[in-house]
């Protein structure tokens, strides 16, 4: 099964929506089943949150990095460059430099 999932991030929001809602749910109920606010759902949409990704990538039975590839590196650890941050080890930095978060970076905001 091919997934046409997009990469322009305000489209892949809509998107995400649309699938969490074809599965019955909204992301109110899924923020109440995670104990989290709505907004803390919600901003997955602008910032990087591996705790929230994996609950959406769960309840859409998919990988974050299937998702968000420019945020998982392939072993399927998230990748970050965060100082002090738990998730931050050798195993979760990301393998691109840092031109290509940058040029990625400027792609999403172009395309928003």
């Amino acid at each position: 099964m091919k997934l046409d999932i997009p990469t322009n991030p305000t489209a892949r929001w809509e998107w995400i929506k649309y699938q969490i809602r074809a599965r019955g749910l909204t992301l109110a109920e899924l923020a109440r089943r995670l104990g989290v606010e709505l907004g803390t759902i919600a901003a997955v949409k602008r910032t990087p949150y591996p705790r929230m990704e994996r609950a959406i990538a769960d309840v859409l039975e998919l990988q974050p990095a299937t998702i968000w590839p420019e945020r998982w590196n392939h072993d399927g650890t998230p990748c970050r460059q965060r100082p002090n941050r738990a998730e931050k080890s050798e195993s979760t930095l990301c393998g691109q430099d840092s031109v290509s978060n940058a040029l990625a970076h400027r792609q999403m905001i172009v395309g928003a």
